[in-house]
């Protein structure tokens, strides 16, 4: 990779600029830590594209009429959301999911490009108000400690990594832009009509999204996934991905509207007409999601609804449902043990358990702290004698961290879930529903991250963290310890 030192450079000072922004307290100092990580992240895409590519933007008239409409779409952007900051929430989640191919060097890659200039508006919105003597609110001490140490730790760990590529593509197109849309999302303030706004605008995102992949069953056509196109030709079944590249991350973005819908239904006391209304749009993204035959998907559907069931249900239903999990658990077991007799263990989980072994083979290279940064996959590959990283990825998120942040940044991942847990819990206690809608969201993404990884790399987890920020502080030492909120 070119500019390999200017690189390592760029990643420390985005380690400083993710700590200001998340634990700064005041005006200016979260400001700073904006400019630091917007700083960091462009000296990293400088070292990822190249200098015949950057030549070729900063020279050609083509490349400069891209900036400057890029840059007039980022003012334009930021004047409503300067003016109506708490649409800002809506606002990312409304293009969060749009991925864009882009040729990134040598190799093709699919970017959030919308979410890149809504994000840049909302910063840009962010810093004139508060140049304008706007006060925003400090983020929880709950949340702000765990993720500003953990995302300070993973960008140093890029001194050492195995891959500063990969490396430099996580930090420079997911982590940094995204700790930046928390520390604004977690400083708005969330008005009454934000999670109404939040929920439609997700439904509609899904339903559109299961409209296209049920049409791309029919008609036998995909976007965006050669690979899969081959794959399809070798199977009985079609699988769809809708606009996305893969089914599992299609799949992933309807169990999410899915899982809302069901708090909806289930704890809210609604009209019988609401009901019905509810569970046909929940059967639509149902059916765009059978055609995905994403089977992380459907584990984390299963998840969200069990724990969801349990949640609305009373004392004697839950003892019901526990009872009737514990016994499909056993009967599927025994389904299962006489399916499989004679198997490997490779040939039982599709290749998953070689994938667990050779990432436990790059933790050992590194225990303590980890093989850097998007490193596991490489160093997996190396230590296997692999030419092929791509195929040596973990695809499970606590492996992968555990790999390439080692004993130590897995320490710092749990601290940060369980925090995550304890603040959605906190808000749930003043506003349930909110509270229970994002802990649902926040599940599924965190169980699908165990079969299909990318769980940092996805914006819902970090606007779900942002939203429990900002409603802690809405609520403020009535309800939270004083500690624990501030």
């Amino acid at each position: 990779m070119e500019h390999s030192d200017a690189a390592q450079v760029a990643a420390l000072v985005g380690a400083l600029g993710a700590v200001l922004v998340v634990l700064g307290r005041g005006r200016l100092v979260p400001l700073a830590g904006l400019a630091l990580l917007g700083i960091a992240t462009a000296l990293l895409a400088r070292s990822l594209v190249g200098d015949d590519d950057v030549e070729l933007l900063l020279t050609r008239p083509a490349g400069l009429a891209l900036i400057a409409a890029g840059l007039a779409a980022t003012v334009l952007v930021a004047v409503p959301l300067a003016r109506f900051p708490e649409a800002t929430p809506v606002a990312l989640l409304a293009v969060a999911p749009f991925r864009i191919p882009v040729g990134l060097g040598d190799e093709e890659a699919f970017l959030l490009l919308p979410l890149y200039l809504v994000l840049a508006g909302s910063v840009l919105a962010f810093a004139y108000s508060i140049l304008r003597g706007a006060a925003p609110p400090n983020v929880p001490r709950l949340l702000g400690l765990p993720l500003a140490a953990f995302v300070a730790f993973a960008a140093v760990s890029y001194l050492w990594t195995q891959d500063e590529r990969q490396g430099g593509i996580v930090l420079a197109f997911f982590v940094f832009p995204f700790v930046a849309g928390f520390g604004v999302v977690a400083r708005t303030p969330i008005v009454a009509w934000v999670p109404r706004a939040l929920v439609v605008t997700l439904v509609a995102l899904g339903a559109l999204f299961a409209g296209i992949g049920i049409w791309q069953a029919h008609t036998r056509t995909l976007f965006f996934a050669r690979d899969l196109e081959v794959a399809n030709a070798y199977t009985t079944f079609f699988r769809v991905t809708s606009l996305f590249k893969d089914p599992s991350l299609y799949g992933r973005y309807l169990v999410v509207p899915i899982a809302l819908l069901l708090v909806l239904l289930w704890l809210r006391r609604g009209r019988p007409l609401e009901w019905v209304a509810i569970a046909a749009v929940s059967g639509f993204l149902f059916l765009g999601l059978y055609f995905s035959y994403s089977q992380s998907s459907f584990v984390a559907l299963f998840v969200v609804t069990f724990a969801i069931a349990l949640v609305g249900a009373g004392k004697r239903l839950r003892i019901v449902l526990v009872s009737c999990a514990v016994a499909a658990t056993l009967a599927a077991a025994g389904v299962a043990a006489q399916a499989v007799e004679g198997q490997s263990a490779k040939e039982i989980t599709s290749g998953r358990s070689r994938l667990v072994e050779i990432t436990l083979d790059a933790f050992r290279v590194n225990p303590a702290v980890g093989v850097g940064f998007g490193g596991q996959a490489e160093a997996s590959a190396e230590a296997n004698g692999r030419r092929n990283s791509r195929r040596s990825a973990s695809h499970t998120t606590p492996l992968t961290v555990l790999a390439e942040l080692g004993v130590a940044g897995f320490a710092l991942y749990g601290w940060l879930l369980g925090a995550a847990g304890w603040a959605l819990m906190l808000v749930t206690r003043r506003r349930r529903v909110l509270g229970l809608g994002l802990a649902a969201i926040f599940l599924v993404l965190f169980v699908h991250s165990l079969l299909y990884a990318g769980f940092f790399e996805d914006p819902l987890t970090w606007g779900v963290l942002g939203l429990a920020a900002a409603a802690l502080s809405a609520v403020g030492s009535s309800s939270v310890p004083e500690r624990l909120a501030h």
